[in-house]
């Protein structure tokens, strides 16, 4: 908007009125365009639920059943949409609650604005009821805690929320709401929306990572991160076609990507493609990393890339300045967004890289399609069966969600993402989101079908959200992998202290009845041959399907029983 049309705009605006701090909250989330609004209610911010009352037809408040739920859906919210979710809870247990889903969002540079109701300004450091500090709560956790003391300053912290939240590495911020200030009556200029700057690389840098390609024998292009859209995925593979680049994602992004690209030759993460793995330790020449932090899960354990100065000649690209040198010093770092990045590669001349890395790329790529294949594992049901059926039958826009666990590797190995925002998955390893981003996604993209993996000590920590789901009457799938055990712990416990585990039996309830329970059909599945029939039910089910999976927990992993692990801690331990 120009400087005369923001003028003219000024101008025509009706005259200000006196509204209370919640109506003029609810107000600037419509002028922000926000849709929707994720909460549980508590009477801290009543004013502000009665402003949303105002709003119903632009802005859909979706009630939740826990703050974690509501957090989490938020979150997943953002990924799907590229906007900040909006999360709104109550003072004291509700925040604390909400703070699982802030640290995913943090951890996985997600924009989200958390909204929380506070004691009355009257009461602070008294200790009042549920009364916390939540700049000291949340400190580590969000890129801006604050607190609005004034009503009309309203319009001010939110414009500074929302450019906060989505510029640079995005990211939480949290604003506490007395709950007499939102009440109060005040005056308040609405604010005007503002256009995100994004960063952008110099004709230098790019000029540079030109040089960088033709010195290169074995080069890598590795995406993730924030900021990305479809288009930075199309964009990402014809610049790797074009100059004949091999493409790999970071831990829980391989939707960014079309897998089906003959230059995608797999994920950097948990279980990943051995020799991918090996090839990045021992002999990649040059490494361009887009949007990726390179956290622990990538780097496994940051191992895989040494620290501080990488093995090969590394290429850092990343809208936080304060990212780049942050862990790994990169040869050439480069502020930039993934679009605007992206854009500049337009520049760079393919040269003979295509036929100079043709075996490079084919290898590697011949190596992931080999690792599609499913495994023969213990017990009457076969994950990797599953999910490759799963993927036969489903559109390629079909969203994935799932948590924490061993369980998630069968859908991260053998489905092939091929659209943009199909995986909701949080890099921090957080249990409990697989079934609030199942909710966010269908709520986000009514017509893409969503299918929510959960292990069944990951569902039952916010299975509560069903009754959310068919609340909002939502068609969501949901493959509960029951092995009646907390799978990742007890692999580690007979890795490591064989012959002594403890905790991490689980005492199931009948997920089938559970999930009738809220209104929602099922069934158990314990033969890998009687899924296709009962999956064939679940599409065609209105309300949502609950699958139970009655798994061997002897198939701990699509390569490796119980008893190897068990095996390798006994043998660790003689030695």
């Amino acid at each position: 908007m120009s400087l005369s049309q923001k003028k003219a705009a000024k101008n025509a605006a009706p005259a200000a009125i006196e509204r209370s701090g919640g109506h003029i909250m609810a107000d600037q989330l419509k002028i922000l365009g926000v849709d929707t609004v994720f909460c549980v209610p508590g009477e801290s911010f009543l004013d502000l639920l009665d402003g949303l009352y105002d709003h119903t037809d632009s802005i859909k408040t979706v009630v939740c059943r826990h703050e974690g739920g509501a957090s989490n859906m938020a979150d997943a919210y953002a990924k799907m949409t590229g906007k900040p979710g909006i999360c709104a809870v109550t003072r004291g247990p509700g925040a604390t609650n909400a703070s699982n889903g802030i640290h995913t969002a943090f951890q996985d540079s997600t924009p989200m604005i958390v909204l929380i109701g506070q004691v009355g300004r009257t009461m602070v450091d008294r200790e009042a009821f549920q009364e916390m500090d939540y700049r000291h709560v949340f400190g580590q956790m969000a890129k801006w805690v604050a607190q609005i003391e004034d009503a009309s300053r309203i319009p001010e912290y939110m414009s500074r929320a929302w450019k906060t939240a989505i510029s640079g590495r995005p990211g939480p911020v949290v604003l506490a709401l007395p709950e007499d200030m939102l009440s109060e009556m005040a005056v308040a200029t609405d604010l005007q929306p503002g256009k995100i700057t994004q960063p952008a690389p110099s004709p230098d840098a790019i000029s540079d990572l030109g040089r960088l390609l033709e010195q290169a024998e074995k080069p890598m292009l590795l995406v993730g991160g924030p900021g990305w859209d479809a288009e930075c995925g199309v964009k990402t593979m014809e610049f790797a076609e074009r100059m004949g680049l091999p493409v790999t994602a970071s831990f829980r992004c391989q939707d960014y990507v079309d897998n089906d690209h003959p230059n995608y030759v797999g994920v950097i993460g948990i279980a990943p493609v051995p020799e991918l793995r090996r090839r990045i330790a021992e002999e990649v020449d040059l490494l361009i990393v887009v949007g990726s932090r390179l956290g622990e899960m990538t780097t496994q354990g940051y191992s895989l890339i040494n620290i501080p100065d990488p093995q090969m000649t590394f290429v850092h690209v990343h809208p936080g300045a304060e990212e780049l040198g942050h862990v790994y010093n990169p040869d050439l770092g480069i502020v930039s967004s993934a679009s605007e990045f992206l854009d500049a590669l337009q520049t760079i001349e393919s040269g003979d890289g295509k036929q100079r890395w043709s075996d490079w790329v084919t290898d590697q790529r011949a190596d992931y399609l080999k690792f599609l294949e499913p495994t023969e594992v213990p017990g009457d049901v076969n994950m990797s069966k599953i999910i490759r059926h799963v993927s036969a039958e489903m559109p390629k826009n079909v969203v994935f969600t799932n948590g924490a666990g061993n369980y998630t590797v069968w859908g991260h190995r053998f489905h092939q993402h091929c659209a943009y925002r199909t995986q909701l998955a949080p890099t921090s390893g957080s249990m409990g989101y697989a079934v609030p981003a199942a909710i966010a996604a269908k709520i986000a993209s009514p017509d893409q079908p969503v299918i929510c993996l959960a292990g069944d000590g990951c569902f039952l920590m916010t299975a509560q959200e069903l009754a959310t789901a068919r609340q909002y009457d939502l068609d969501i799938i949901y493959l509960v992998i029951n092995n009646s055990m907390l799978g990742t712990i007890r692999m580690h416990q007979e890795r490591y202290h064989p012959g002594r585990t403890i905790a991490t039996d689980l005492q199931n309830p009948d997920f089938v009845a559970y999930a009738h329970s809220f209104g929602i059909g099922g069934e158990k599945v314990e033969r890998t041959e009687d899924f296709a029939a009962a999956f064939a039910r679940a599409k065609t089910a209105k309300g949502g399907y609950l699958i139970e999976l009655v798994v061997d927990r002897e198939a701990l992993t699509p390569m490796q029983s119980l008893s190897d692990v068990k095996r390798q801690g006994q043998e660790a331990q003689k030695r």
